[in-house]
């Protein structure tokens, strides 16, 4: 059986929680930013271990058509290597009231 198909139109989406597979040497500062940079929300700063079993995950609370997450070292010579991102995401609203 078929699922129903996207429409194309843009929903309003809840960006609650950002999960990292990262190692690394560093201090990561992570911000979410909307459509054009007009908004933002900066996430909890994470320290990394160079080796882990742990995947760490980061707490937001943004709500946005779409969203852009910028992940950024502090200081020279850090350095980090990320093998996987996952961004829990929910549809709050169908649109933004016109």
């Amino acid at each position: 059986m078929a699922t129903k198909k996207s429409t194309g139109e843009e929903v309003v989406n809840h960006y609650g929680l950002v999960r990292l597979r990262v190692n690394g040497s560093a201090s990561l500062v992570s911000t979410l930013y909307s459509l054009d940079k007009t908004q933002s929300d900066s996430l909890a700063p994470l320290t990394l271990n160079s080796t882990t079993n742990i995947e760490p995950t980061i707490l937001s609370n943004f709500t946005q058509q779409r969203a852009k997450l910028q992940i950024k070292t502090v200081n020279l010579g850090e350095w980090f290597q990320i093998s996987r991102v996952v961004i829990y995401v929910k549809a709050v609203a169908k649109s933004y009231p016109q």
